[in-house]
């Protein structure tokens, strides 16, 4: 018909396709390492943590019980992301929507998520988490791709090839030992990155500036517990250092 246009896009489409998607992730990245950085793994850590928060809570006096514990942990990963993006917005706040999208399949419990936390104390630690398995993810990798390398250096160390400088022929060399200068650049590369693995450090439990009032006050001003309960939850994320000062 004269005039009409016609929309060659459908007004809604279904599933993966009508979302931003790169190619770092679908092309490349591993399944491991895509989960690694998932919406199931991010709020699935925040869960963890607020259940490390109130074992560590529990353990140094305050009334949290072994039933309220045994709720949270059930539910670690029964996530509804619906419910959960209804709570944002009516409270524009992606922890507390996930704070009370938590309790309401932990009822028992929900007296006690989040107890004298802040939103860091979820968020920057489940990044630093993140950060921390995603080197677990692909330093055994790299490790094993020296390996082979230098298995196939061994097997071609005597098979000449035609080396080059200045991009110009220049002399003769072996395939074994060309594939050593990939081994030593790979090697530096696994050297860097378990030294930044090494280097991270938890954030902790530190309160909304750092300065640890929330956690003060819960502890009626006994400094010593409130030490502990950092080291506690530092230990249970899988960490032995947290960082001393935070803001």
């Amino acid at each position: 018909m004269a005039g009409s246009t016609t929309n060659s896009t459908p007004d809604l489409i279904d599933g993966e396709f009508s979302k931003y998607r790169s190619p770092l992730v679908s092309r490349y990245a591993s399944p491991e390492m895509a989960y690694n950085f998932s919406e199931l793994k991010k709020f699935s850590t925040w869960r963890k943590l607020w259940l490390y928060l109130a074992k560590a809570q529990q353990m140094l006096g305050l009334h949290i019980t072994d039933e309220q514990l045994s709720e949270m942990e059930r539910n670690l990963s029964n996530i509804d992301f619906e419910r959960a993006a209804l709570e944002e917005k009516k409270c524009r706040h992606d922890v507390m929507a996930h704070v009370h999208t938590f309790a309401a399949c932990c009822p028992k419990a929900a007296s006690i998520i989040h107890l004298g936390a802040t939103s860091a104390y979820v968020g920057d630690n489940t990044d630093l988490m993140v950060m921390r398995d995603g080197f677990d993810i692909l330093l055994p990798k790299l490790a094993r791709c020296v390996q082979r390398l230098a298995v196939f250096a061994d097997q071609h160390k005597e098979l000449p090839c035609l080396a080059y400088t200045h991009l110009q022929p220049a002399q003769l060399t072996t395939v074994g030992k060309r594939a050593c200068l990939w081994i030593s650049d790979l090697l530096m590369d696994l050297n860097n990155l378990k030294r930044a693995r090494d280097d991270l450090r938890f954030r902790g439990v530190k309160g909304t500036t750092g300065t640890q009032a929330s956690f003060m006050s819960l502890f009626e001003g006994h400094p010593d517990k409130v030490d502990i309960l950092d080291k506690l939850v530092t230990e249970m994320s899988g960490f032995q250092r947290s960082y001393i000062v935070t803001g």
